[in-house]
């Protein structure tokens, strides 16, 4: 098994051939910080709109490095920290917004020739215990009373229909969502990007950015607006330490399957999958008959320290190998291939925003907590909207300008994230034996992460 080395999915088609640096102090109209798809977005649209406007993205590895080539490949249409949060008819613009997104992203690709391995199935969330069934129903309950939600309850025999998956007890449904496989995506976005006449600098680190300024160790760049597209990694800018924190998530994916085996799973219409638990799960078909499935691994390393190969433990694979093994039986004699981890960008109220400050030049997107494959794609139109000044149904939509409080200082963030993650694994193992409703220990971890 390959452990690292960025992901399975960078190594199963190349990493890309280097970029140049920074060639030394330049003056542009755009700097973005950031060549993940929130930052190639952002420059992509820009120049769509204003091929006028000088557009530079400078990233510290490569584009693609962090989580936009690291990712379970959903292109789904989740409001990160949910629509609610938002009011009726704002709850409802925001989630016809990334409705929209996820067609978007699928028009780009066709439009730009990109083939990610991009195919619409919508997404399947399973329930595989009575408390885990209890959560399933109240969230369709509560789905049905949102148009664009588009959620549809299952039973468990229309379940294993879609996804030949082990004892279910039930399943939830949308159509607003895609498999995609995240490198080919990110890649063809950076060629396109490139193809619109924006220039990505990798290997160009940004240790801290300012109105106007982006400092590097290869030269520093002037622009009036300086956009901040780091995610996961926004922990290593001056200033930003506790801005988002930076979660953990690993994955796993087998070799391919024999054909026998995909016969009894089904799997035919290439649902991304997750389910019910508290420490949940997330998976897909890939194109090429393997099952690539995700969770949490160690969720959050002290200091907020960021991984840099994407390596994962060596108990976090063999957790995700019995998660994997319990739904798919018939995997359990399929080698695993790779694992590999990445980091993702939680805000203190698990919301993502979007938000451009016209008197300074400075911008940002992000804090997606693992839904920002489709978001970023909003974040991004969204910002060059901003950036140039347009006004548009998308720079009024709720999220714009929203700004959650800081996370604690260490150690407290350390303990407290890491005794809620514990409380929720145990949650899950009390429901595992029957518990019939939500264990009160993840109602007291919601209580205290607040979310």
């Amino acid at each position: 098994m390959r452990n690292g080395d960025v992901s399975f999915w960078w190594r199963q088609i190349g990493l890309p051939a280097p970029r140049p640096a920074l060639p030394g102090d330049l003056d542009v109209d755009v700097c973005v910080v950031g060549a993940g798809f929130t930052g190639l977005w952002t420059a992509y649209y820009l120049r769509r709109l204003d091929p006028s406007v000088r557009v530079v993205v400078i990233e510290a590895r490569f584009a693609g490095f962090g989580a936009s080539g690291r990712n379970g490949g959903w292109l789904t249409n989740s409001v990160t920290g949910g629509r609610e949060r938002y009011g009726r008819d704002d709850g409802i613009r925001q989630q016809a917004a990334l409705n929209a997104a996820v067609d978007e992203v699928i028009r780009v690709a066709d439009g730009e020739g990109i083939d990610a391995d991009i195919l619409a199935g919508g997404e399947l969330n399973v329930a595989y215990t009575p408390a885990q069934l209890a959560r399933l129903r109240a969230f369709a309950a509560a789905e049905a009373k949102w148009p664009g939600a588009d959620v549809v309850e299952l039973s468990p025999a229309e379940t294993r229909d879609r996804v030949g998956v082990a004892r279910p007890l039930g399943a939830v449904w949308h159509p607003h969502c895609a498999r995609v496989h995240p490198a080919k995506l990110v890649r063809g976005l950076a060629e396109a990007v490139e193809r619109a006449g924006a220039v990505i600098y990798e290997d160009t680190p940004a240790p801290a950015i300012s109105p106007g300024r982006v400092e590097t160790p290869r030269g520093t760049v002037r622009a009036a607006h300086v956009l901040r597209a780091t995610e996961g990694f926004t922990a290593n800018l001056r200033g930003e330490h506790r801005t988002w924190l930076p979660m953990n998530s690993s994955l796993i994916v087998t070799d391919p399957l024999p054909a026998e085996a995909w016969d009894r799973i089904g799997w035919a219409h290439a649902d991304t999958l997750g389910d019910l638990a508290h420490v949940y799960t997330y998976a897909q078909r890939t194109a090429d008959r393997r099952i690539a499935f995700g969770g949490r691994g160690v969720p959050y390393r002290y200091g907020s320290r960021v991984d840099t190969d994407g390596r994962t433990q060596e108990r976090a694979v063999a957790g995700l190998t019995a998660l994997l093994h319990r739904a798919f039986p018939d995997a359990a004699d399929v080698p695993i291939a790779h694992a590999w981890s990445g980091v993702l960008g939680v805000p203190r109220d698990w919301a993502a925003s979007v938000g451009h400050d016209t008197a300074t030049g400075l911008g940002w997107a992000g804090g997606y907590v693992g839904t920002g494959v489709t978001t970023t794609n909003l974040a991004g139109r969204t910002l060059a909207d901003l950036v140039l000044g347009r006004d548009t149904d998308l720079v009024h939509l709720p999220w714009v300008g929203h700004r959650a409080k800081r996370w604690e200082p260490e150690p407290l963030r350390w303990l407290a994230v890491n005794a809620i993650y514990a409380a929720y694994h145990a949650a899950d193992r009390h429901e595992a034996r029957g518990r019939p409703a939500t264990s009160p220990i993840a109602k007291l971890a919601d209580l205290i992460s607040g979310h």
